[in-house]
């Protein structure tokens, strides 16, 4: 069986939206640079960051709430501490109940990705967890940020 295709590394130019993010000395493992399951809070501190920013999730009281079913990330340059993170978000689908991230992680003022991936959120009603159509307010949002 053949090996998946690797895919090409985001550019900084095709995301809509940044968070900075800091790196700890905590995040760096045995290897000298950040352990893989970091990245994955990268991702979700810009989803956060963004949503809050735009008065669109409310994770305390909010009636709906964004479960994550999917995740993939791809790496092609290490990041160590006290390197500054930039990541890049964008929406590559906007469903009824659901919408898919991508995200770009670049090292301080570095424009090609070294690191990328997706998560795929389902939103749902939080006293039942049953999906729900989109919040306008959070449709509107995340319209902001729609792939081309």
């Amino acid at each position: 069986m053949a090996a998946p295709e690797r895919p090409a590394p985001f550019k900084a130019l095709d995301f809509p939206h940044f968070s900075a993010i800091t790196t700890r000395w905590m995040d760096n493992d045995v290897y000298g640079h950040v352990n893989n399951v970091v990245y994955y809070s990268f991702f979700d501190t810009v989803v956060a960051d963004y949503l809050i920013a735009q008065g669109a999730l409310d994770f305390i009281k909010g009636a709906t709430i964004g479960l994550v079913v999917e995740t993939k990330c791809s790496y092609f340059a290490p990041i160590a501490f006290p390197d500054r993170v930039r990541a890049g978000l964008r929406v590559a689908h906007l469903g009824t109940s659901s919408v898919k991230y991508e995200i770009g992680i670049f090292r301080n003022d570095e424009t090609t990705a070294s690191a990328q991936g997706y998560f795929v959120h389902v939103y749902v009603d939080r006293a039942t967890n049953k999906p729900v159509a989109l919040p306008e307010k959070l449709k509107a949002a995340l319209k902001k940020l729609v792939r081309a």
